[in-house]
């Protein structure tokens, strides 16, 4: 029940004395434990694929340090993979999806919706195995964010070819939306099926959109998701995370209407408890360099965060994914500020 669950109560908008915590990407690289399984299972589509391994990555951060949260050990790329895609992950090279569609037809690719069973197999496993008090979050890239590297086949630094791509042929970039859209639909239903007890839509790449392209591509498919999920699943929190999104998460509060929404590090706190809807849960944002860099810099921004967001519902988290190279001291730090 959300009362013996401080993140799931905080989404449905209580305000308990402290705020709940998780942190983006807790289960990853900066944890010995992690690096360790990933080596002995050679990749990391092979690492997310195992139910076994990911059940496993998905607690180790639990474990260690009891967060409220515990986030599904997935990607986001999962979706163009069960488009049709290939998904490989190069060492040192980031994820790279085939063929890219900035020039192959997106008609052409096989979907192959199987390649998803994994996903909701490792969920089972997580919902049966948490303790009482924590939430479990699933998650999906955002359409926007899963189209830049569908179409470019890989990340860009600023999105150029995808956005290019969308001035260029709108009719062709919005069937690729609408294919990301119906399948991230029926994807986070099958999370919350398994027993995911949240959501959030990741569009780390929102910020490199101009006005209208915004409300075009992001604003517009993630309102279709939220209201598709709603209608199958109400109830069930939904977090919006428009990375980048500055100003405009304004008009992302308003038009995509999701239960929380997720600030990134460049957000004034004080100026987003201003100027979002009352009552609205926000999650962050603490950069996650300063967790890094630890010290007594890393406790005045934890207390600046929380005493700017006190008269809201607040999960505490950061402004994007942990760093590998985060000390687990300061996340020890950490979280002995926030609950002290």
């Amino acid at each position: 029940m959300p009362g013996s669950k401080p993140l799931l109560a905080v989404l449905n908008g209580a305000m308990p004395p402290r705020p709940p915590v998780w942190l983006m990407r807790q289960a990853g690289r900066y944890l010995p434990e992690y690096r360790a399984l990933r080596a002995e299972k050679g990749g990391f589509l092979a690492l997310a694929t195992d139910p076994q391994a990911a059940v496993e990555v998905t607690m180790q951060p639990i474990r260690r340090f009891g967060f409220d949260g515990a986030i599904l050990f997935s990607d986001i790329l999962m979706v163009p993979w069960a488009l049709g895609q290939e998904l490989t992950f190069g060492v040192g090279e980031g994820p790279r999806l085939a063929p890219a569609l900035v020039e192959a037809d997106p008609d052409t690719l096989t979907p192959d919706l199987t390649r998803l069973d994994p996903v909701y197999e490792t969920v089972r496993r997580v919902a049966a195995m948490l303790p009482a008090e924590t939430t479990f979050l699933g998650f999906a890239g955002s359409p926007w964010t899963v189209a830049t590297y569908m179409v470019a086949g890989a990340g860009s630094k600023d999105q150029g070819g995808t956005r290019l791509l969308a001035y260029r042929d709108p009719a062709r970039f919005a069937g690729i939306i609408d294919r990301v859209v119906d399948l991230t639909v029926e994807y986070l239903s099958r999370q919350i099926e398994a027993g995911v007890e949240a959501v959030q839509l990741f569009d780390s790449w929102a910020g490199s959109l101009s006005p209208a392209q915004f409300e075009a591509h992001v604003i517009q498919p993630n309102r279709a998701i939220v209201d598709r999920l709603r209608a199958r699943h109400p109830g069930v929190p939904i977090i919006g995370f428009p990375k980048g999104a500055g100003a405009k998460l304004v008009d992302y509060a308003a038009g995509v209407a999701p239960d929380a929404i997720g600030l990134d590090e460049t957000v004034d706190p004080a100026w987003a408890n201003a100027v979002l809807p009352a009552g609205m849960p926000v999650q962050g944002n603490l950069d996650p360099l300063l967790l890094e860099a630890g010290g007594d810099a890393l406790d005045t921004g934890v207390r600046r965060i929380i005493d700017a967001l006190s008269g809201r519902p607040h999960v505490f988290n950061l402004g994007h994914g942990i760093g590998q190279h985060t000390p687990i001291a300061h996340v020890e730090r950490l979280l002995a500020v926030l609950r002290n």
